[in-house]
Formats: C-alpha cells, structure tokens, sequence
C-alpha cells in the first residue's frame, strides 16, 4: 500500500491530505480535513472534510504532488467570493 498522509497550515488552518493511488483499480482516493480547528470549514468543503476518488494516475500526471496540488486547489477556490464572505462573516461574527 502506497498511502501518503501530509499535514500542513493553510491559513491558520491545519489540514490532513491523505492520498491511496491505488484504493481499488482504476481509482485512486484523496481525503482532505481540517483537523484544527476540527472539522472548521475550507473553500473546497463547508464540512472541513472531503474525500474523492478519481482514475489512478491523475494526480501523478500534475507536478506538485498531493501536497502542492491541494494546497493550490485551496488557494484557487479562496479566491472565489463565496470563501470570501465567508473569511468576512467570520472576523466580522454574527448575531445570528
């Protein structure tokens, strides 16, 4: 078995990315979850948690790894408004 596990900050945000290229032929499984704070949300996942499964391979065709590739997946879905409002909302708190 092949599993990778990385631990990583990604805006004060740690994660866990774990990735099994060969779960079950021909699919390959990335899990992804915020583990402090736990299950705290990220642009790519409301729940802090996320798991995919894709053909063996994809990831490897990439440069970057499993790591460089999630942390530029987080970085590009940040841009978008929606993790925006939400990084607002979350200084700002609610009453709500």
């Amino acid at each position: 078995m092949n599993k990778e596990t990385h631990r990583f900050t990604w805006q004060g945000i740690e994660v866990e990315a774990s990735y099994d290229p060969e779960w079950y032929a021909p699919f390959a499984h990335l899990e992804i979850k915020s583990t402090n704070p736990e299950r705290a949300p990220l642009p790519i996942t409301e729940t802090g948690y996320l798991s995919r499964f894709h053909q063996q391979g994809t990831i490897e065709a990439h440069e970057g790894g499993v790591l460089g590739q999630v942390t530029a997946w987080l970085d590009e879905e940040a841009q978008k408004p929606e993790w925006k409002a939400h990084i607002e909302a979350s200084r700002q708190g609610s009453l709500f």
